[in-house]
């Protein structure tokens, strides 16, 4: 088990900035997350910090990969966890879904040292597949690589299979390639771009035809080493935006306990803030920002049918239509013939630790808790969009 902090940690929460636009307060009336799990495949989540103790449920992480799943050697995969559900005790993190109960995952990640612990400690592939055997409905995943892996395409497809939500940071590479990373670019992962403040597509997102949504993931606290005496200002990363919008599929998922992943994506999908047409996507935002206070706040919000992918064009199978109907079975080959992949290869790390600024080239002005947005793109007076591939 990690080890508390001390009373040093600062008051995180006034540094959380987007709590206050995206209504917190007013959406925790209506649902907190309470009876959703969310899996954290991360670094591993210290149960110990103020924000999180009660919030963790170890016993419940699989024994096949259990080892040190509690023991954060980076303190990135806590920051998720605090992010998803942190209760903001002793001046710590506030989740976005304080009512959300955490399951860990500790897998090898770029910072891990050590021949005994890398030999020890499972992969992302064996993570997953353990988590989509579990109960939890949302599975996190604040880390990618070039990729792509069979095996881990595979876990996803899995994953998928049993209705699980699968949520991923697209990476941090706008200011080379901007090239997305794996997991998030895999079908039936819903890939995750950040913004700031302002609403300015940060600087260092990634982006291109596998963005689906936006959240804030910048300049706001995280913890950034493995001794958990204070947080680090400026933990920025695409992490932080996977993490936001895992909790917000979370509050809404609590608030609707019978709705599949169909229903709760597409609830995401319909009430993202944008200005442009929802069939012509932005490769910088996706469909838009995520507001889950517009579902919560509408009592009749119709969210279709619960055995239609919202994406079946995007994953190029029908692997989510049939999840409604849960079995063990493993993905179709169909299915899995139709994703499309890229071929190139890379390590494994964290989303996120970039200290730039955002750029003011692609900006989404947005209310979170509004109705409206404007996109402006330096240069030209209209939205940036992409072509949707099958992915």
């Amino acid at each position: 088990m990690g080890f508390a902090p001390s009373a040093a940690a600062s008051d995180a929460q006034s540094k959380q900035w987007y709590l206050d636009p995206m209504q917190a307060e007013q959406m925790w009336k209506v649902s907190t997350g309470k009876g959703v799990k969310v899996a954290v495949i991360d670094s591993g989540v210290n149960a110990d910090t103020p924000s999180l103790k009660g919030q963790v449920l170890v016993d419940e992480v699989p024994k096949s990969v259990a080892y040190h799943a509690t023991d954060d050697y980076t303190g990135h995969g806590t920051t998720m966890a605090e992010l998803i559900a942190g209760t903001g005790a002793g001046g710590g993190l506030q989740g976005l879904a304080p009512g959300v109960k955490i399951v860990p995952f500790r897998i090898d990640l770029e910072g891990l040292k050590g021949a005994e612990e890398k030999q020890k400690t499972p992969d992302d592939t064996a993570a997953i597949r353990a988590a989509a055997d579990t109960d939890v409905k949302i599975i996190n995943m604040s880390f990618g690589s070039e990729g792509p892996s069979s095996k881990e395409k595979a876990a996803v497809e899995y994953a998928a299979s049993k209705g699980k939500l699968l949520i991923a940071a697209v990476g941090n590479s706008g200011e080379t390639a901007g090239r997305i990373g794996y997991p998030a670019a895999f079908p039936y992962v819903v890939g995750v771009s950040s913004t700031d403040e302002s609403g300015t597509v940060s600087k260092f997102s990634s982006y291109g035809g596998y963005v689906d949504l936006t959240a804030p993931g910048q300049d706001f606290p995280g913890w950034c080493d493995a001794n958990f005496r204070s947080y680090c200002d400026n933990v920025n990363g695409t992490s932080s935006s996977a993490a936001i919008a895992s909790a917000s599929a979370a509050l809404i998922w609590s608030a609707h306990p019978d709705w599949t992943v169909n229903q709760v994506t597409r609830a995401l999908i319909d009430t993202a803030g944008r200005d442009w047409p929802k069939n012509d996507p932005s490769k910088y935002l996706g469909y838009g920002a995520v507001r889950p206070r517009v579902v919560l706040a509408d009592s009749g919000y119709d969210p279709g049918s619960a055995n239609v992918d919202p994406l079946a064009r995007e994953n190029g199978g029908d692997l989510l239509a049939k999840s409604s109907n849960v079995s063990s079975s493993t993905p179709s080959a169909s299915a899995t013939a139709q994703a499309q992949e890229k071929a190139s290869t890379g390590g494994t790390s964290a989303a996120g630790s970039s200290t730039e600024s955002s750029s003011d080239s692609n900006t989404l002005w947005i209310a979170l808790g509004g109705a409206a947005a404007v996109i402006l793109v330096a240069g030209a007076g209209v939205a940036v969009t992409r072509a949707r591939r099958a992915r």
